[in-house]
C-alpha cells in the first residue's frame, strides 16, 4: 500500500509549525523569534510598541530589539520567556498583515543575550580589532512608560447591552489607531478602529456583529498594552 505522509495540519498547531521550520532549516525552536519583512517606513519606537502590543498576548516578552541601521531595517528580534509562547505567537502571526506587509517569522538562529544571562551561558563578545573609530552599540530602548493620563470613568462590560462596537479606555497617550488595529485584526469580524481627535486614552473598535465583538472583549479586556497600561474594554452605548 502506498503510504501517505500526514499533513502538518493534522497535528496540534504548535507542533505543525515546529515540523515546518525543521524541514526548512536546522534551526531549533527557541524563545526568540526573528521577524522580517516589516514596514521600513515605521519608526523604530512605534514599531517596537506595536510589536509588543500585538505579541505580548501570548506570554511575557523579555526583550524586543529592532535596530536603526540601513542593513537591519525591516527586522526585529522578539524574546519570550518560554519557547511555547514564542511558538504560539509565530503560529498565529505568520503571514499576518502588519502595517500593510505580511510578517515573516522564524526562530532566531542564536540565543538572545537576555536568555543567556538568565541561564548562565552568556559570554561577552570580543571587541572588533583594527576599527578606526569606536562604534556605539544600538541602544536597547526599554518598553516605554508614559505619565498617567486622565481617562473617562471606567465602564464595565457587564453593565452594558452587547454591541458590535467596543469602547476602549485606559490607552497610553501615544497609542495609535494603527497599533490597536494590529491587535484586534487577529479576531474575526474586525472592521475598524476609531479614535477621537483631541482625546487621549479612549477609542472605539467596530466588529461585524455582537458575537465577534464579545469574543474580542473577553480575550483582550485587561490586556497590557505597556508594562504599566492595561486596556479596559466595554460595549459601546447603542
Amino acid at each position: 500500500k502506498r503510504q501517505t505522509r500526514a499533513h502538518p495540519c493534522q497535528f496540534p498547531l504548535r507542533f505543525s509549525y515546529i515540523l515546518l521550520f525543521r524541514e526548512m532549516s536546522d534551526i531549533l525552536p527557541s524563545q526568540t523569534l526573528y521577524i522580517n519583512n516589516l514596514n521600513e517606513k515605521i519608526k523604530r519606537v512605534p514599531l517596537k510598541q506595536a510589536l509588543y502590543q500585538a505579541l505580548s498576548q501570548f506570554g511575557r516578552i523579555l526583550e524586543i530589539v529592532n535596530c536603526r541601521g540601513d542593513s537591519l531595517r525591516g527586522q526585529a528580534w522578539v524574546c519570550f520567556e518560554t519557547v511555547d509562547a514564542a511558538t504560539n505567537a509565530m503560529a498565529k502571526f505568520q503571514g499576518h498583515p502588519f502595517f500593510d506587509k505580511p510578517m515573516r517569522i522564524s526562530y532566531a538562529k542564536s540565543k538572545s543575550d537576555v536568555v543567556a544571562k538568565r541561564d548562565g551561558t552568556f559570554k561577552p563578545r570580543e571587541a572588533k580589532q583594527k576599527v578606526a573609530h569606536t562604534e556605539k552599540a544600538p541602544k536597547q530602548v526599554p518598553m516605554e512608560t508614559t505619565p498617567a493620563q486622565p481617562v473617562a470613568p471606567v465602564v464595565h462590560a457587564q453593565d452594558m447591552a452587547p454591541s458590535s462596537i467596543l469602547f476602549a479606555q485606559n490607552l497610553p497617550a501615544d497609542c495609535t489607531d494603527a497599533a490597536l488595529a494590529m491587535l484586534f485584526k487577529a479576531h474575526n469580524g474586525f472592521q475598524e478602529v476609531r479614535m477621537i481627535p483631541g482625546k487621549t486614552g479612549i477609542a472605539f473598535i467596530e466588529f461585524e456583529n455582537d458575537f465577534q465583538a464579545t469574543t474580542a472583549l473577553q480575550s483582550l479586556n485587561g490586556f497590557k498594552l505597556t508594562p504599566t497600561d492595561s486596556m479596559l474594554l466595554s460595549y459601546s452605548k447603542k
